[in-house]
């Protein structure tokens, strides 16, 4: 029978020769800096003797974006494109999304002219709301909103036998229309479907449709359903998907409307 070490932790492997665990030299332990490949300088380690990257605060983000660039192996993507891929893999770290996001339309240019002329952003949870960048959109006169909590909306949603998805997407399609109207869908494909049903019967015209829902029920059905309609449509084929998504690419457009300031 196999015997194990005492000092083994549970859930820890035993780290394989030559690599970082237990196997660094005592001339480069706890304190010692190094240079990585990367350019970046790699240290001090810790306790495991695992190379920490020394990175300042202000630059996590760009160091992020350049492993990312790194990891993709150069590919390229369409100019607009690439800053929606990149800020979606780096809000997930899934490069899936690499393949997965589909953009129609023209897609990312029609948000950012949206984005200029005040658009408003609907949501479908308040979680994507909250992470969408509202400084930088209320400085084009934007605002970004969620009906979900609205007791109109649940209201209606009881008495239809819908859901308050469905009812929030419909009562987004009663705002005034003198400013453009962005949906940024990551939860609910019912919401999907709804936008999609109100786009295809000319209720509403949507100058950008992000549908990003995540799920199993009728969400692959949702997204190719919004991928029909004649509108601008940012949308994550398959099952992936989230409200941290749908934030995610409404922040990529935003920062590329306003020349990439944040505040």
């Amino acid at each position: 029978m196999e015997r194990k070490d005492p000092e083994q932790k549970k859930g820890h492997k035993t780290a394989a020769p030559g690599s970082n665990r237990g196997e660094r030299p005592a001339s480069q332990g706890i304190g010692k800096e190094e240079k990585s490949a990367a350019g970046s300088f790699a240290g001090p380690f810790d306790q495991d003797g695992l190379a920490l990257e020394h990175v300042l605060p202000a630059d996590i983000e760009k160091r992020s974006f350049e492993i990312i660039g790194q990891e993709l192996g150069g590919r390229t993507f369409p100019p607009l494109e690439q800053p929606v891929v990149y800020r979606v893999i780096h809000t997930s770290a899934d490069f899936d999304y690499a393949d997965t996001l589909t953009f129609t339309h023209n897609a990312v240019e029609k948000g950012i002219e949206a984005v200029r002329g005040g658009a408003c952003i609907v949501t479908d949870t308040r979680m994507a709301l909250a992470g969408i960048n509202k400084r930088v959109l209320g400085k084009f006169g934007g605002q970004a909103m969620c009906f979900m909590a609205d007791p109109d909306v649940a209201q209606a949603a009881k008495e239809e036998g819908t859901t308050r998805a469905v009812q929030s997407m419909r009562k987004a399609a009663s705002l005034p229309g003198e400013k453009p109207l962005i949906f940024a869908i990551g939860n609910a494909p019912t919401a999907l479907l709804e936008v999609a049903a109100l786009v295809r019967e000319g209720k509403i015209r949507p100058a950008l449709v992000i549908g990003v829902p995540v799920g199993f029920v009728n969400v692959v059905q949702a997204k190719e359903r919004v991928l029909e309609e004649d509108v601008p449509c940012i949308v994550a084929r398959g099952r992936k998907g989230g409200s941290n998504v749908a934030a995610a690419i409404c922040n990529a457009i935003l920062y590329e409307a306003s020349g990439n300031r944040r505040e």
